[in-house]
């Protein structure tokens, strides 16, 4: 595993998933759509993460620190690389991390204090204004906004630390917002408890942290545990800290920036429009304001950003290996439902966490409720559609999933609406709050599909596997285009098919066709003078 962010970045060099961009680039019009282009024009395998050492801004300011983007998620083989595993085994690992921790260790000091800007000395390089912070949405956007901030807060009543990721607009050199939705936030529940105390909350933002501190600090780790140990699990060894200069806080030694400061409980301040990752912009809400005393960096540090608004996009892909692992490890050890092979999460558009799929093996016809039901106790949020399939359909596999519910499910029979959920992460949330609510209230509710099988059906109606891999190794001999598919992709049996078919098959395969019709000549069924085509066929029962 890497031991800093630079080193991996060297790592992403080195297997070809960098693209440095020399050329002077506005970070305020041009950064962000730059590398937008690729979540809506490549194929995941074909991202890459972006390096910018030439960035200016909208006044022509050529900014010495260079700009990171993408390269935390911008697809697979990168998000496994910062989770030291092979692309898509992270699950086996978010699961030994969760369960056992490694708690951090503290040293004397790191790269992280190679500049220290406190005092009468907090703006000698211009405070916040140091770093290019881009814009993320040109257009739409009032301004940067820290997008891959790991905000660190402590319990004010048990000293436990939480790491969570905020975005935080850039008010001025010494101020940021903090943007929170929801009380149940951890970072919520520290502020108001500091608020009942009459106090300031004291914070620190991580920017340019180890890859893997970004994964934890945006998955929803149960509150009280602390995500610092459950990164060095990760990492295979506890992480680094060093205390902060002017607040009573810890932070990794080898991170690239760090801001300290403490978030006002005495004042909310509007903070927005900035687009969200439900895919619409948030026009505007109230936020707590944070205000810096401190910042220390390496020298010449790198800016670390992360591209998120609409689906796919890098924020998505950080998430959702993530969550899903997360999720089916509470189905399967905490629920105790075995059944369950995979949780998928789809990213286009709908933000992950709005549309769960949940594979099975079901033993019981109750199985596929009591999974669906599980993910709703995950949490408050997860959830608006929740759709439960067996383990030969591909939870990422888009139209499978449709194809499931098509025939599989009968929906006067298959489908539950569970009420009294609430909506939170939502642009429906958006339009209430600005007063045009139209028909939307303030409740929920979450669709519950059961698209498993309840019989047993033919066979999937394409080549069995043989003739497929026959015919894709000729397909590749004849150089013709890279294939890219998921399942099904050969055809296979659902149970409902007698061995005599199975028989005719590989006689027709032979060219044997002639003796299955004289077969069935012999089968013929005699039709009455008037007799309806429907009703022989009713009184006809297969052999």
């Amino acid at each position: 595993m890497y031991q800093d962010l630079r080193e991996y970045l060297s790592l992403l060099d080195r297997q070809g998933l960098l693209t440095r961009v020399a050329a002077p680039v506005d970070k305020d019009t041009e950064l962000h759509p730059l590398v937008r282009w690729q979540f809506l024009g490549l194929p995941d395998h074909e991202r890459k993460a972006f390096l910018f050492d030439n960035v200016t801004d909208g006044k022509g300011r050529r900014y010495e620190t260079p700009v990171v983007l993408g390269a935390l998620a911008s697809n697979e083989a990168i998000y496994a690389l910062g989770m030291g595993c092979e692309p898509g085994k992270s699950f086996e690992k978010w699961s030994a991390a969760v369960a056992a921790p490694l708690a951090p260790e503290l040293v004397e000091t790191g790269p992280v204090k190679e500049e220290i800007h406190v005092g009468d000395g907090l703006l000698e390089h211009g405070g916040l204004d140091e770093f290019p912070v881009p814009i993320s949405t040109p257009g739409f956007d009032n301004g940067p906004y820290f997008t891959a901030c790991h905000w660190i807060t402590k319990d004010p009543d048990t000293g436990i630390r939480n790491v969570g990721n905020y975005r935080g607009q850039i008010k001025s050199p010494t101020k940021t917002g903090v943007y929170l939705i929801s009380a149940q936030q951890d970072l919520a529940i520290h502020w108001n408890k500091a608020s009942a105390l009459g106090q300031p909350l004291p914070a620190a933002g991580v920017i340019g942290a180890v890859p893997c501190l970004s994964y934890v600090a945006v998955q929803k780790i149960a509150y009280g545990v602390d995500e610092l140990g459950v990164a060095g699990a990760i990492l295979g060894r506890p992480m680094p800290l060093v205390k902060c200069e002017t607040v009573d806080l810890e932070v990794p030694a080898n991170a690239e920036i760090v801001i300290e400061g403490y978030i006002r409980t005495d004042v909310l301040e509007p903070e927005g429009p900035f687009g969200e990752s439900h895919g619409y912009m948030d026009p505007r809400s109230l936020s707590p304001v944070f205000e810096v005393t401190c910042i220390t960096h390496r020298r010449n540090p790198h800016y670390v950003g992360v591209l998120s608004q609409v689906t796919p996009s890098e924020s998505s892909k950080i998430k959702h290996r993530g969550w899903e692992s997360l999720v089916l490890d509470h189905l399967r050890n905490h629920c105790n439902l075995k059944s369950v092979v995979r949780v998928g999460m789809h990213e286009p558009l709908v933000n992950l966490r709005q549309f769960v799929v949940v594979q099975m093996r079901k033993t019981h016809k109750l199985d596929p409720w009591q999974a669906m039901m599980a993910v709703l106790g995950f949490r408050y949020d997860l959830g608006k559609v929740v759709i439960a399939v067996d383990d030969d359909i591909d939870p990422e596999n888009f139209a499978a999933v449709n194809w499931a519910i098509c025939h599989r499910s009968q929906p006067h029979k298959d489908v539950r609406i569970i009420e009294g959920r609430q909506t939170v992460h939502s642009p429906i949330n958006l339009v209430r709050m600005h007063g045009h609510a139209g028909d939307y209230d303030s409740e929920d509710s979450s669709l519950l599909i059961d698209a498993t099988k309840k019989a047993e059906f033919p066979p999937v109606s394409l080549p069995t596997r043989e003739y497929m891999e026959r015919a894709l190794k000729l397909w590749e001999e004849l150089g013709m285009p890279e294939l890219k598919y998921g399942n099904p992709w050969h055809g296979y049996s659902l149970g409902l098919w007698p061995p005599e078919l199975d028989d005719e098959a590989a006689l027709a395969v032979k060219g044997e066709h002639h003796r299955i019709g004289a077969k069935l000549d012999e089968r013929a069924v005699p039709v009455a003078r008037g007799e309806r085509l429907q009703d022989v066929q009713k009184r006809w029962k297969p052999e």
